[in-house]
């Protein structure tokens, strides 16, 4: 399957700072986390994708299309949401979408349609019509995915789409990039600094540190089983007393925040052990699951720092 990005030895120097540093990484068709912390290079990549920064050295291709030659044609088939406020205060959604559909080429009726559409699909069928000024943020965040998808691009490019959102915000946002990749079947790529949540909804995972490439791959093969249980228990200084239990049983117990980290290796039918043990103590048995590895272990694992 032909990549929709590919780069090689992408590098972007700010005199003062290094933004990319020779990335060379492709991505593939789907839904991909681009993660990591403020300053990583994530904006700066998409920014170089779209043609709105020229690289220092290397090369880029979006949908087979050099950044460097053919910006034009990238910008026409990719919709890009910026991390930055950037709406007309004074203008309401409807007018701004209709606005921008025409700017891509649509027709006046066929852009008002199309606009009406996205709006809906984005939850902003019914405040279509207010002063964006007066939006939260939230509803600001929609009105951009709107922008970001009234022109039907291939590709869609968003940055930070949850930053500033509540949870339940955030949860309605990271519902609408799963359907824009699942349902409507455009490519996303989507930058967040809270790994975890990307997590849920993207097919494939780039971490970016200091602008290197730290690692590329599915998102499953980021969240493969450690080898370990996790204990949840009830009652009181259950936490403590199942762990000193357990390790007199010759368990090896790590305190995971409210859950027990338990290491499998060893003689003893774990699952039985815990709920014994757990009925023994008088203690209510909550869960016990599978641990995973996450995506922050990625960055433990390149710093030589170990996350509990």
């Amino acid at each position: 399957m032909e990549p929709v990005v590919r780069t090689e030895s992408l590098t972007k120097d700010y005199g003062v700072v290094l933004a990319l540093d020779a990335l060379t990484v492709e991505i593939g068709p789907g839904i991909t986390g681009l993660v990591g912390a403020n300053g990583a290079g994530k904006s700066t990549l998409l920014k170089i994708l779209l043609g709105l920064v020229t690289p220092t050295s290397g090369r880029a291709e979006v949908l087979g299309h050099d950044v460097a030659t053919e910006p034009l044609a990238i910008r026409a088939a990719v919709g890009y949401l910026p991390e930055h406020d950037c709406l007309p205060p004074d203008v309401s959604a409807s007018d701004f979408i209709v606005h921008l559909a025409m700017m891509s080429g649509l027709p006046r009726v066929a852009a008002r349609e199309r606009a009406a559409e996205v709006l809906r699909h984005v939850g902003l069928a019914e405040e279509r019509y207010r002063l964006m000024g007066g939006y939260s943020t939230g509803m600001k965040q929609k009105a951009k995915l709107a922008q970001a998808l009234v022109h039907d691009p291939r590709l869609v490019l968003l940055d930070e789409p949850t930053n500033g959102l509540d949870p339940a915000a955030r949860d309605e946002m990271l519902g609408l990039v799963q359907r824009i990749g699942e349902d409507f079947k455009i490519a996303v790529i989507v930058t967040s600094h809270l790994l975890g949540e990307l997590e849920r909804v993207s097919n494939h995972v780039v971490v970016l540190d200091g602008g290197q490439l730290l690692r590329a791959s599915a998102t499953d093969e980021f969240l493969n089983a450690t080898g370990a249980l996790l204990v949840e228990v009830l009652g009181e200084d259950g936490p403590n007393r199942m762990a000193h239990a357990l390790q007199s049983a010759g368990v090896s117990v790590t305190a995971r925040g409210a859950l027990l980290a338990l290491d499998t290796a060893g003689p003893v039918e774990l699952h039985d052990l815990i709920r014994d043990t757990a009925a023994d103590l008088g203690l209510g048995l909550v869960r016990v699951q599978a641990d995973h590895h996450r995506i922050e272990d990625v960055f433990a694992d390149a710093r030589g720092v170990r996350h509990d």
